[in-house]
This record gives C-alpha cells, sequence and structure tokens, in this order.
C-alpha cells in the first residue's frame, strides 16, 4: 500500500466530511449497536481479576466455543483444539510467524483479500502469492518458494462470496497432499444471506478430520465486541499446542475479563439472531437504494459488504468513490483490496438505521450535486 493510496482515502473522508448534512461512514465494517447486556455483566463481573489470565483460555470458554462450533456449525472438537485471540486480527497478522515461516516460503491468499494476509506475510520475508484456487498451482512455485499457508476467506472481505464446499473440500485435498497448512478466515461465518457458507472444519469440508486446517473467528461483528478484542482460532490440535506454546512465551494473552465476556456470548444464540435482524434489514435497504440508482452489486450474498459498481462506461472505483464522496457517503475503492477490484466500491452495512435512511435518500433523490442515480444508469 503506497502512501498516495493513504491520502487517496483521506481526501475523501475529508471530501465526505464536508456534505452539509454531513457523512454517512460506510467506509468500514465497525459495529455500532450495543453490547448485549448479558455480554456486558460478565465483563463487569470478572473485573477483578488480578491474577494473570490463563493462555490457553478458561476450560469453560475453550467449552463455550466448542459447544457453539457444534450447535451452530455442526462441528466436533475438543476443548483443547480451541484457542482465544486478541481478536482475529493479530492471528491474521502473526500466524507466518507463529508457524515458523520465512524466506523461501510462499503464503496464497485471495486475489481479492484483506491486507493483513499479505502483512503476515511480508512480516516472515515470505512471498506472497494472490491465488483463488491454489490447487491449480504447484507447491514449489518457479521463484523456488514452497507454498506453506494457504488464507481462505469465506465468506469474503471484500465481496461477500462464498466458497462452495467442492472448492474448499479441493484445496483442503491439495494442502494435505502437499503438507500446508489451511487457514479460513472466517469473521463473517454467521451472516449467510443467499447463501449459507460454510466453516473450513465442517464435515463436508473437511471429512472429520482438522489435520493441518484452522479456523479463526471474531466476536467483533456477530457480538459487538470489536473494542473488547475477542477472537479464537480452533482445529488441528498439534498445530493450536503449537500456537499456545508460542503465544504464552511471548504474552499474547487474551485478558480475563474478556475471556468471561466471550463465554457469555458463545453460550447466548439470541444476541445473534437479533443482530442478525438488524443487519439483514439495513443490507436489504442499501441494496434496494443501489440498484434502483442503477448500481450493480456482484456476489454479495453473505457477510456485511456489499460489492457494488457503477454503469459500465463512467469509470472505476475510485471515480465511484470519490462521487459518492460528494453526497456525503464513505465507502473504500475496491482496489485496495488488489487490482480485480478496481472497478468496484465495497460498501458497509455497519451503519445505524438513521444512517443507513439518510445513504439511501441520497443514492436514489434525483437532484443535488452527486446525480448518483443518473450517472450510474448512463
Amino acid at each position: 500500500m503506497t502512501v498516495d493510496f493513504w491520502q487517496q482515502l483521506d481526501d475523501l473522508r475529508r471530501t465526505a466530511g464536508g456534505h452539509p448534512g454531513g457523512m454517512v461512514d460506510l467506509s468500514r465494517g465497525e459495529p455500532i449497536d450495543p453490547v448485549p447486556e448479558t455480554i456486558r455483566a460478565a465483563l463487569t463481573a470478572a473485573a477483578v481479576s488480578p491474577g494473570y489470565p490463563q493462555t490457553s483460555g478458561t476450560v469453560r470458554l475453550r467449552e463455550a466455543a466448542a459447544g457453539w462450533l457444534g450447535r451452530c456449525h455442526g462441528v466436533t472438537v475438543e476443548p483443547a483444539q480451541v484457542l482465544p485471540t486478541v481478536g482475529s486480527k493479530e492471528l491474521l497478522g502473526l500466524l507466518p510467524l507463529l508457524l515458523g515461516l520465512g524466506a523461501g516460503d510462499a503464503v496464497a491468499l485471495p486475489s481479492l483479500a484483506y491486507p493483513s494476509y499479505r502483512s503476515g506475510a511480508d512480516l516472515v520475508g515470505a512471498l506472497a502469492v494472490p491465488v483463488d484456487d491454489v490447487s491449480a498451482l504447484d507447491p514449489v512455485l518457479p521463484s523456488g518458494h514452497r507454498i506453506r499457508l494457504v488464507w481462505l476467506n469465506s465468506p469474503s472481505n471484500p465481496t461477500g462470496r462464498v466458497l462452495s464446499p467442492a472448492t474448499m473440500r479441493r484445496i483442503v485435498a491439495w494442502a494435505q497432499d502437499n503438507r500446508a497448512v489451511v487457514a479460513a478466515d472466517e469473521c463473517y461465518l454467521d451472516f449467510g444471506w443467499e447463501a449459507q457458507p460454510l466453516t473450513l472444519l465442517a464435515p463436508p469440508v473437511a471429512g472429520g478430520s482438522t489435520t493441518g486446517l484452522l479456523a479463526v473467528h471474531s466476536m467483533s461483528k456477530r457480538s459487538n465486541l470489536a473494542g473488547y478484542r475477542a477472537g479464537l482460532v480452533a482445529g488441528d490440535g498439534e498445530l493450536i499446542a503449537r500456537l499456545l506454546r508460542l503465544r504464552r512465551e511471548i504474552g499474547l494473552i487474551t485478558p480475563a475479563p474478556v475471556q468471561q465476556a466471550m463465554v457469555a456470548a458463545l453460550e447466548d444464540d439470541d444476541h445473534l439472531a437479533r443482530q442478525r435482524e438488524r443487519y439483514g434489514r439495513r443490507r436489504a435497504l442499501l441494496r434496494a437504494a443501489l440498484e434502483e440508482a442503477g448500481w450493480t452489486v456482484d456476489h454479495s450474498e453473505a457477510g456485511l459488504f456489499l460489492w457494488a459498481r457503477p454503469g459500465e462506461r463512467v469509470g472505476d472505483g475510485w471515480w465511484a468513490a470519490e462521487r459518492l464522496a460528494r453526497a456525503g457517503i464513505l465507502v473504500t475503492p475496491g482496489a485496495l483490496y488488489g487490482q480485480t477490484g478496481r472497478r468496484h466500491v465495497r460498501i458497509a452495512v455497519t451503519a445505524t438505521d438513521a444512517q443507513v435512511a439518510t445513504a439511501c435518500r441520497r443514492l436514489t433523490e434525483r437532484t443535488g450535486d452527486a446525480h448518483l442515480r443518473t450517472v450510474a444508469a448512463r
């Protein structure tokens, strides 16, 4: 990512912030709804925690995580196959380091991907390889690098695309044949809309074996715990033991009160159902407004983003983001996630009902500075 790129994003923010009616920020997948009371109560009850927390997580937390995976996603894992993390993003960035990758190794990641996967490869001097189906590659690349870690992201950030079970099975089989680890970023697993995503550990994908597989989960979106930094990883027991050993030595520990809050969140399915309803309602309104204004929404069958593009003859994602910014709507240009995303913008549905209503009105109005309806349809 270049300095110019971030400067352009700052310019978009300033433009959107200058709108007379104020800015509607749809650029980030940041939770804005309240933390459920049961989770807050659990955090408060554990506030007096003078001792060091367990890096492995409490027994109850690991049992709650295993129970959630079994109850909601049909996965059978032992509590020892689960490890809490300080949010999920730190594991995305540190996994190559924790697995012992370095120069001469390669990390395969989706061609459109969240930047942390590439940053993790850069951290250890490994080669980042953008590829959507690694099973088509030789594990030893022409450069001499060997693929040792494969990242999957379903539902995808930014596109909302859901990988089919057949594609996931093919990648898992390739990785197991070639002694590579498959790690799946499943931050948006609980938000399937037109398609139902499967976890990497699900029997139709993994075939009942977790060997070489790690599924990374976040509590940020499902439970509004972005500020708590609460995540977990589950899968191959030997890999989990390795991660635990190294994380214990370098102090990557989830705070004890947060661990208690995670238990409350993982044992309560009702709050997730309510949050799904909120996001589903906002998503439906934004999608309808975009399509009424002549935009095309691609993929987006799951997750918390709409992957949208304007009319074919008007401009790329940067042009579209600038046009939206002039209407006071801040979105993320798709080029942030890879060059194949340059025609699109990523639009988050994580905004308040009032903000979504404002964005929809600005998208569909026929007058005003942006003329979004007319321009997108040309």
